[in-house]
């Protein structure tokens, strides 16, 4: 059996995917230091933000995570299969129509977003003759999910919607705290105060990663990292206190040299000025490395200084580097490039592709070869 170095991928991927759990449990452990006095859950959601959610959820329930989030339901019940019964999971969508048995089946707690669904879930209870936990969400100028404020007066004034139902969570979402300085953030956490002057209900959470990175008057009862535990900063204004996470290495196809004049990929958006070496590599907006990025961002070949810049436009299953000046022994079919990693941080790659970091994320395919690395405890 022939054993490749690590700086050649094998052939039957076009890219590996490496994931550092120790990082991300480590991410799980400053964040909850940085709120002190709140309970720091975790949002796996989209499959904990396309890395896997069956190998990160353990990994921070055993740093010591008990509250988790996801988005929906089918997320929930493959969570609850991976937890066992040793973990709160909040669904952030609330409950579909006709669904909400499957909620009480499976011990998921619906984050109730409308009258609507604060009626379904009160509904089940009735038929089931006991009182059933949830968590409850306003809307503090966000205008997207949540109760608004005339859900709020109907319930402060028909106090009966709620008598099935043990709201064990009131919560709300900050649509700025990546940006510390914007004024929605304290015109919502003041309309979040008045919302717990006029409920009595028992823990209170307003602050997901950017929240946590604002005043502590915004951390409340619990807190709900997502994106800041995957690396992403909370905040684009100032340097990123969290590790990274992934590396993501592409594999080279083939190298060849063109002369000047000759153009490279889809649409002949590149033409190259000079006698050039070009590397193609396997990954390409099939694996989530957006088309937006075309002729913008950069590969690193490690060892060589500086970057080699992707031309052309990214296809669905590769892209082309510029390898100019490279000798190409050092390119062999099957080299690793770096696409995001130690040298090519995420926050690059999102901005040559002119988005963020969640998108990155949560873009990345399922044909990388993935590994694990690191421990969760």
């Amino acid at each position: 059996m022939t054993v490749l170095p690590d700086s050649v991928l094998p052939d039957g991927h076009g890219g590996r995917l490496r994931i550092d759990l120790g990082a991300i449990a480590a991410n799980w452990r400053a964040l909850s230091e940085r709120a002190s006095g709140a309970e720091c859950a975790a949002v796996v959601k989209a499959n904990a933000y396309g890395l896997g959610m069956e190998r990160v959820a353990p990994a921070l329930h055993a740093a010591g995570a008990r509250s988790f989030f996801v988005a929906h339901l089918a997320e929930g019940v493959a969570l609850r299969a991976v937890l066992g019964p040793d973990a709160a999971i909040h669904v952030l969508n609330g409950i579909p129509p006709g669904t909400a048995a499957r909620f009480d089946a499976h011990a998921l707690l619906p984050v109730l977003n409308s009258l609507n669904q604060v009626a379904e879930w009160s509904a089940l209870a009735d038929a089931l003759g006991r009182t059933l936990p949830a968590a409850l969400q306003f809307d503090t100028g966000m205008s997207r999910f949540g109760l608004s404020p005339a859900d709020a007066d109907t319930l402060e004034r028909e106090p009966w919607r709620l008598e099935r139902v043990s709201v064990i969570l009131a919560m709300s979402h900050l649509g700025c705290a990546d940006t510390p300085d914007h004024p929605a953030n304290t015109q919502q956490r003041a309309a979040f105060e008045g919302l717990r002057a006029r409920f009595a209900f028992p823990r209170w959470s307003l602050a997901a990663s950017s929240g946590i990175f604002l005043q502590s008057a915004f951390h409340y009862d619990l807190v709900r990292p997502g994106a800041a535990l995957y690396g992403v900063p909370p905040s684009a204004a100032r340097p990123n206190p969290m590790r990274p996470v992934i590396r993501l290495e592409g594999r080279v196809v083939q190298c060849r040299e063109i002369p000047a004049g000759a153009w490279v990929g889809y649409g002949a958006t590149h033409v190259a000025a000079r006698d050039s070496l070009i590397a193609t590599v396997a990954v390409g907006y099939a694996d989530g490395f957006l088309r937006a990025g075309s002729g913008r961002g950069a590969a690193v070949l490690p060892g060589w200084p500086g970057e080699l810049p992707i031309i052309g436009r990214i296809s669905m299953d590769c892209l082309a580097v510029d390898a100019t000046g490279v000798d190409p022994a050092l390119l062999p079919e099957g080299a690793a490039l770096e696409l995001i990693g130690p040298t090519r941080r995420l926050e690059d790659a999102a901005e040559a592709a002119g988005t963020i970091g969640y998108e990155m994320l949560t873009a990345l395919g399922a044909r990388y070869g993935r590994t694990y690395e690191g421990q969760g405890s």
